[in-house]
């Protein structure tokens, strides 16, 4: 059974359309990150506490307004990439090998959806 989190702030839709939208300027290691920490988030093995804690940083990147606005070159997406890997710290835990496959599967397919944009 999946975690239902259609009630917060952070969905699968809203980080998929994100993730599409930003992957040129945020780089690889942003967008892996965010999908390992999408697929823990979908595995049964995960706690709710690793779960709250995943949502927050998913929902952070989400959010039109941050600390540091995304479209500031260079810097935009440092406020997102510190979220996400004090994140991925706290529940480590919990990553597993199929997680981060999933991500690198799925971050190959969002770049090659980029290129082909271009």
């Amino acid at each position: 059974m999946k975690y239902d989190h259609t009630h917060h702030l952070y969905s699968p839709s809203r980080l998929s359309s994100k993730l599409l939208r930003i992957s040129k300027l945020a780089g690889d290691k942003l967008i892996v990150t965010a999908l390992t920490l999408y697929h823990c988030l979908q595995d049964t093995d995960t706690p709710a506490w690793a779960r709250t804690i995943i949502i927050g940083a998913l929902g952070y990147l989400i959010l039109p307004a941050d600390i540091l606005p995304d479209i500031l070159l260079g810097v935009g997406f440092t406020d997102d990439w510190g979220a996400l890997v004090a994140a991925l710290g706290a529940i480590t835990m919990y990553v597993k090998d199929p997680h981060k496959q999933k991500a690198r599967e799925q971050a190959d397919r969002i770049f090659s959806l980029g290129k082909k944009r271009d």
